[in-house]
């Protein structure tokens, strides 16, 4: 098995985690400062990571153990990357407000497509028909996923057939009627700018040490995010930039896992295609149905198992490429 395949399981699962403690804190914060709480809280971790590589690292093919030299292409990617990254979750909580969020939110995940396509135009970065064929099959499940949810929401009665033919006109109606689309795919695009730009970052240092790659630009971007987010949040919210602040004990494990996941992100799109990498991380949305089944006994409809198996079946044919 390939490296970058269970470095990525892990950081979608830290992801996931993540998500769950955000949630919980944002009974004390809004959602501008649960995000923010994300990337303050990280910095001392991101630093603490990158020291232990540093110690622990076998000196690079220069036979050096220093950090790799700082260059304009890794400040301008990681500084694009980072303004992408936090563009796109403030463009996904617009669309919670929305009446068919869950459509929006299903579209972000095209982010895999398009970073595809961003990663071939900025870095030459190819997919072969099976790889193509992977992000295409796990796309649809999310959308099966998300569907669900979507129906869920609004009340709908509908009882039609939970088949693929079905799930496919489903998809086609969203695509040409819904006016969350826009903002969906803009997202998606943006999550896909981020990925491709942090990939772009990372092996734009002179080091052969993969690790020491995506974690000093893990360390560069993450600080650079809570400096561009503080400084919003000073400006237009400061009360929100000190309940933050007072939320510390909370903050704190938020920081961790964020970073955990984040490192692992980092470190896989330093190894492997970031599209390949994106498709592999939708494991995240089975990881919280099946979290859900296991300890909230939330009972998983015939839809939800079309999905898992559709994300699955992507996900395999991808890493069997």
């Amino acid at each position: 098995m390939e490296l970058w395949i269970p470095i990525t399981i892990a950081a979608a699962l830290f992801q996931n985690i993540r998500t769950a403690l955000q949630k919980h804190l944002k009974g004390r914060l809004d959602t501008t400062g649960a995000t923010y709480a994300r990337f303050l809280y990280a910095v001392p971790f991101s630093w603490i990571y990158l020291v232990i590589l540093l110690h622990v690292q076998s000196p690079d093919t220069a036979g050096t153990n220093a950090l790799p030299t700082i260059n304009t292409w890794f400040l301008s990617y990681g500084a694009i990357g980072g303004i992408a990254q936090i563009l796109a979750t403030f463009v996904l909580v617009w669309l919670f407000g929305q009446r068919n969020f869950a459509v929006g939110t299903s579209l972000t995940k095209t982010e895999a497509i398009q970073t595809a396509l961003f990663g071939f135009v900025l870095l030459g970065d190819s997919l072969t028909v099976q790889a193509i064929a992977g992000i295409i099959i796990s796309l649809v499940g999310v959308f099966a996923l998300y569907k669900k949810k979507e129906q869920a929401i609004s009340g709908s009665t509908s009882t039609q057939n939970s088949t693929i033919t079905a799930l496919i006109t489903q998809i086609t109606r969203i695509i040409t009627t819904d006016r969350s689309i826009l903002p969906g795919l803009v997202a998606g695009g943006l999550f896909a700018i981020s990925a491709v730009s942090y990939r772009a970052a990372s092996l734009s240092l002179d080091d052969s040490r993969f690790a020491i790659q995506s974690a000093y630009t893990l360390v560069w971007v993450t600080g650079f995010q809570t400096l561009i987010m503080g400084a919003y949040i000073l400006s237009t919210a400061p009360k929100v930039f000190l309940k933050v602040l007072q939320s510390w004990k909370a903050a704190i494990w938020i920081g961790l896992t964020g970073m955990l996941g984040s490192a692992g992100w980092f470190a896989a799109m330093t190894l492997e295609n970031a599209a390949h990498v994106r498709t592999l991380g939708q494991i995240e949305l089975i990881f919280t149905l099946i979290i859900g089944y296991l300890f909230f006994k939330e009972r998983l409809t015939r839809k939800e198992l079309i999905g898992i198996a559709l994300i699955t079946a992507g996900i395999i044919t991808l890493i069997l490429e």
